[in-house]
C-alpha cells in the first residue's frame, strides 16, 4: 500500500473537484499514481451519473452570451437537481464557461461533443455529476443570429427570465 500524503490528496482534489475521502480512496487504489487516480474518479463519476440518469433536473443556471459585434447570441441552461447546487459559485462559473464555448456551435449535439479542457462537454457534465452527486445536464440551447442581437435578464421572486432581441439594425431596436 502506497503512503499517501495530505498534499497529494489536496492536489487531486484541486484538479478534479472530488471530495477529499474520494480522492484519498482513489489514490490508495491507484497505489499513489496520480493519473490512474483521476481515471478511477472519472469511472466513479460515470457510475454515479448512470444511477442518477432518471432523476429530474429542474433547477440550474441560465446564461446568455453575445459575440463581440452583437450579431450572434446563445442561451443555455445548465440544469441540476437542487437550488443549493444551482446557486453555487463554481456551478454558475461552469455554466458561464460552457455558454461562452456554446457560442461557437449551432446545435446542442455539436456543442455536447465539443472539446472542453481535454474532454467533451458531455464528459465534463458526467464528471461533474460524479463530483457534485447530482444529475447535471444541458437543459436548453438556443442560438440566434441577426444584424443585432441583445439579451436581457429579469428576476421575479426566485425565478430568472431571459430573452433575446433580434433586430435588423441597432437603431431599430432602440425604444
Amino acid at each position: 500500500m502506497a503512503n499517501i500524503t495530505a498534499a497529494e490528496v489536496n492536489k487531486l482534489r484541486q484538479t478534479t473537484g472530488a471530495g477529499m475521502m474520494d480522492c484519498k480512496k482513489a489514490l490508495v487504489e491507484a497505489e499513489g499514481n496520480f493519473d490512474t487516480a483521476i481515471e478511477i474518479l472519472r469511472k466513479k463519476g460515470q457510475k454515479v451519473a448512470a444511477n442518477r440518469a432518471d432523476r429530474d433536473s429542474s433547477e440550474g443556471a441560465a446564461i446568455a452570451v453575445l459575440n463581440s459585434d452583437n450579431t450572434q447570441g446563445v442561451a443555455i441552461s445548465l440544469n441540476c437537481e437542487t437550488d443549493f447546487v444551482a446557486k453555487n459559485d463554481s456551478f454558475v462559473a461552469l455554466a458561464t464557461e460552457l455558454a461562452s464555448l456554446a457560442l461557437n456551435f449551432d446545435t446542442k449535439e455539436a456543442f455536447l461533443g465539443a472539446d472542453f479542457k481535454g474532454m467533451s462537454v458531455q464528459e465534463k457534465l458526467t464528471e461533474q455529476t460524479g463530483v457534485i452527486g447530482e444529475k447535471i445536464e444541458i437543459g436548453g440551447f438556443e442560438k440566434l443570429s441577426a444584424a443585432f442581437v441583445g439579451a436581457t435578464f429579469t428576476q421575479e421572486q426566485n425565478c430568472y427570465f431571459s430573452r433575446f432581441v433580434c433586430c435588423t439594425s441597432r437603431s431599430r431596436c432602440d425604444r
